[in-house]
């Protein structure tokens, strides 16, 4: 399984983005599907997740109400919607799966992840 995510960019502060993971290869049906992000100078920390087979979500504190995560079955695709943009959302972007339906934030527990997209809020 390979991941994809894209969809970053430059967007000033209050602005909207919506980043895109694509799986792709074998039959993908993970667990779990999650977002993750990764500050200069800091660890990579968990944004939000979503159960593939129920779309029930979690979200770390500082995403609720502002970060929608949901996903396409159809296209294999998992969406974060992120609005009301802060400068300290400033990050590398990641999504990642897991095979597990338990909503799990540690990065070690993850079984595939992607390459990043960079989201850059200016104040």
């Amino acid at each position: 399984v390979q991941l994809q995510a894209s969809g970053g960019g430059l967007v000033q502060a209050g602005g909207s983005l919506r980043l895109s993971c694509a799986a792709s290869g074998r039959t993908f049906s993970p667990g779990t599907v999650g977002w993750f992000r990764q500050a200069p100078g800091k660890e990579r920390e968990f944004v939000a997740a979503i159960r593939w087979s129920t779309t029930s979500t979690y979200y770390e504190d500082s995403a609720k109400g502002r970060f929608t995560i949901s996903r396409d079955n159809a296209k294999n695709a998992v969406y974060l919607q992120m609005n009301s943009l802060k400068p300290e959302d400033t990050a590398v972007y990641y999504c990642a799966a897991r095979k597990s339906i338990v909503f799990i934030t540690r990065t070690s527990d993850y079984d595939y992840w992607g390459p990043g997209t960079q989201v850059t809020v200016s104040s």
